[in-house]
């Protein structure tokens, strides 16, 4: 790494004058000025270390700790509610520098706009990594007007919540923000991250109705797939024998999880970045790297408890056993808790960099749940799918790259991506440039298009391996078993002899806190460093980029760096090969009760719990009904039905075409864009269902409509169809439907009274 700076003074305690530097290029002289430096930045990192310690004593003594860059109001207390938990939902008060220009616009109502919810997870740190810094995913609603709110929470849960009181209480302050929103084009967009994902996935699968577009980021949702020879997390489970250990440690702390041990997980992956990239990083960059370091640390250093029932809950049903995607979690209500319950369009954003919930993980509970397209659809699910090439798992939702561009143009068009038919899309963020036609319709410096999309290309992606299923299958069985031997023989023990005090000690001990602990103002050696690195800035004297000695440095970091990478991909190849070894063995998945593997796992999906011959009449009655209102409708229909018609090939939706139907819409109706939302579904439904009856239906659909308006949809309806090029295909399409419309607009047609117009927001 650079470690080249701007020469500045010395001073003669930490900078004495060189006896070599009139010998130009004197390898003693360049080794004195190396010596000097690493002296120097020695003293600095050492400060840095104590500045962090001092941050973490201060940050856990907060009463509400978190890493938000924006000022709050709390709404709703989680433990006053009737099933009391230890989160909360506040308001975010937009600061200054993020209040968008459209506010200053006449007329312009932010509270008509739809409201974002941004919820994070708790997965062993503290609560605010959504809204880390200004380009994050709450700067992103903010920047485009809307109403924002963030579920947080505390340090230390409620005695005796349980996972499922955490949904009931996500439900609780969603009606809450809808309560504040009466005049909001539709219900809150929901984003939540990591752990947060899943949890409010669970949510929505009990409560539907309170939703609006649903946006997880790096979510895992299907737990046991992977690609092989990547993602170790996966194993970890088998590896300890199932989830006796969590029930272990969770005893240990006296019921309660710490979740430190889910920190250690994750830095567990990396051990060069744990061990020596982070610290070398600052190390190497001491003059620059302190301030972006110790704002990182604050968040990674905070950690959380949760209760040890809860995380047994997550192991049993997620982590180890796979459950969720199955629709086995059934709630204590008798409600069960299927992906497919979920009628709001859900967004998936992952990376290929990230190999904490991996693409497979993310995405492999569609071709869980879904045989083929005509499955998803029928169940009038829309699903869209974005994936990032490299980022890591925390970059996601911290990286400011990620906050400008995905994250923007999420928030930025999320009507659009509420209005989508019922199917699977991909969404792609293109750059602007003068080239782009129509760039005025796009805000930003990008331009979303989201492309229709099949289950074979989310199964290309997730390559599903029913051989491995069977092994976490088996591994989900020894893990139940191990863990009645453990709750049987060991856990009265163990119980009997933990204490408050022994759980308090033991948490304060472990390694991760015992580094943040050690080393700040509480340690008397500490005052002199902070002393010493006060003269060492005054002195600073770091040597530039060509000195042989830091060159000799940076090689040698780069070795220590190859070694522990080698360690680690022969420790994960080892982990994979004892675990496909182990739960691969035919005699132990016999004993776990799978039968012979037939070839008709290769594309089996989910057929049960979750399919009922109730979903499946539901079906059938859905495209009955559809056929009854194949005639149904005025201009409106017609001239949605008309665009839908000529983009059904490839059916690409821009948010540059979004935006001029938005337009469009205001001209047609005086519906709202919640009444748009249903005229576009139903529409592509009857498409889907019967094209040609559908398109044959146009002239009746447009016969009770003034010649002038028809002229005027077909106007638009060309426009809109032109904004990207067509091909041959989607030409003589376009043509077969002004043809339709012009020949109705020939035809008399009474008069009818125009209702008032409301503008769409």
């Amino acid at each position: 790494m650079n470690q080249s700076q701007p020469e500045s003074a010395t001073s003669d305690t930490f900078a004495p004058s060189m006896p070599f530097a009139s010998m130009p290029g004197n390898l003693f002289a360049q080794g004195y000025a190396y010596a000097v430096d690493t002296w120097q930045r020695s003293v600095l990192f050492a400060d840095v270390m104590r500045e962090r310690g001092n941050q973490y004593q201060a940050h856990m003594q907060e009463r509400v700790p978190n890493v938000l860059d924006f000022g709050t109001e709390l709404i709703v207390d989680g433990r006053t509610l009737p099933r009391p938990v230890n989160y909360g939902l506040v308001r975010i008060a937009a600061p200054d520098d993020l209040k968008p220009d459209r506010d200053l616009a006449e007329g312009h109502d932010p509270g008509r706009l739809r409201p974002f919810v941004v919820v994070d997870p708790r997965a062993g740190h503290g609560p605010g990594i959504g809204g880390f810094k200004r380009d994050s995913e709450i700067g992103a609603a903010l920047r485009a007007g809307h109403p924002c709110y963030f579920i947080g929470f505390l340090p230390d849960p409620v005695p005796g919540q349980t996972v499922e009181d955490v949904m009931h209480a996500e439900a609780a302050f969603l009606e809450k923000v809808i309560e504040l929103h009466p005049e909001s084009p539709g219900k809150p967009a929901v984003i939540g991250n990591c752990q947060a994902g899943w949890q409010i996935l669970m949510t929505a699968s009990m409560r539907p109705d309170l939703f609006g577009p649903i946006v997880v980021a790096g979510a895992p949702v299907s737990y046991w797939a992977g690609w092989r020879g990547k993602n170790p997390m996966r194993y970890s489970g088998g590896m300890l024998g199932g989830s006796w250990l969590t029930a272990l440690t969770g005893d240990l702390g006296d019921g309660r999880f710490d979740g430190a041990w889910l920190v250690q997980n994750f830095e567990n992956l990396n051990p060069a970045n744990t061990l020596w990239t982070k610290q070398y990083n600052l190390y190497a960059n001491i003059d620059t790297e302190g301030p972006r370091y110790l704002g990182f640390e604050k968040y990674w250093g905070g950690h959380v408890f949760l209760n040890a029932g809860e995380m047994q809950y997550i192991v049993d049903n997620l982590f180890v056993g796979n459950r969720f995607v199955s629709g086995e979690i059934v709630t204590s209500d008798g409600v069960r808790l299927d992906l497919r319950n979920i009628r709001s369009p859900i967004v998936v954003f992952c990376s290929y960099g990230d190999n904490i919930t991996p693409p497979p993980q993310a995405l492999g509970w569609i071709t869980d749940l879904y045989r083929d397209d005509a499955d998803l659809i029928g169940h009038d699910q829309t699903i869209v799918y974005a994936t990032h090439d490299s980022i890591g798992h925390l970059g996601i939702f911290v990286s400011s790259s990620t906050g400008k561009k995905e994250h923007r143009e999420f928030v930025s068009n999320i009507d659009l991506i509420d209005l989508l038919p019922s199917g699977l899309y991909e969404a792609h963020m293109g750059a602007k440039t003068d080239a782009t036609p129509f760039a005025e319709l796009a805000q930003g410096q990008y331009v979303l298009s989201i492309s229709p999309r099949t289950i074979a290309d989310v199964r290309e992606i997730v390559q599903p391996d029913p051989e491995s299923d069977r092994r976490f299958a088996t591994a989900a069985y020894l893990s139940r078993v191990n863990l009645g031997l453990y709750r049987s023989f060991m856990q009265p023990w163990v119980r009997a002899c933990t204490t408050p005090w022994t759980a308090d000690v033991s948490s304060k001990l472990h390694p991760l806190r015992v580094t943040y602990e050690l080393w700040s103002d509480r340690n008397p050696f500490a005052s002199s460093v902070a002393r010493a690195a006060e003269s060492v800035k005054e002195a600073r004297a770091p040597v530039t980029a060509d000195n042989p000695f830091l060159q000799m440095q940076t090689a040698m970091s780069n070795a220590v760096i190859a070694s522990f990478d080698f360690y680690r991909d022969m420790r994960d190849a080892a982990v994979e090969q004892i675990f496909e070894t182990v739960y691969g063995a035919p005699w132990l998945q016999a004993f776990a009760g799978l039968p012979p593997r037939s070839d008709s796992e290769a594309n089996a999906a989910l057929t049960e719990p979750g399919d009922t011959e109730e979903r499946e009449a539901s079906i059938v009655a859905e495209h009955e009904r559809l056929r009854h209102d194949m005639t149904e409708g005025g201009l409106l229909e017609a001239s949605v039905r008309a665009l839908l018609y000529v983009k059904r090939t490839h059916g690409e939706a821009d948010e540059r075409r979004f935006n001029l139907a938005r337009e469009m819409l205001s001209r047609l109706s005086d519906q709202g864009i919640l009444s748009f939302k249903h005229v576009v579904r139903e529409q592509a439904a009857l498409l889907r269902l019967d094209s040609e009856a559908a398109i044959d239906a146009l002239p009746g659909l447009l016969a009770s409509t003034p010649p002038d308006n028809i002229r005027n949809a077909a106007r638009d309806i060309d426009k809109l169809s032109t904004v990207l090029p067509l091909d041959d295909h989607e030409r003589a399409d376009l043509a077969r439907v002004l043809t339709i419309f012009e020949s109705a607009s020939k035809k008399k047609a009474p008069r009818r009274a125009e209702p008032a117009r409301q503008q769409v927001e």
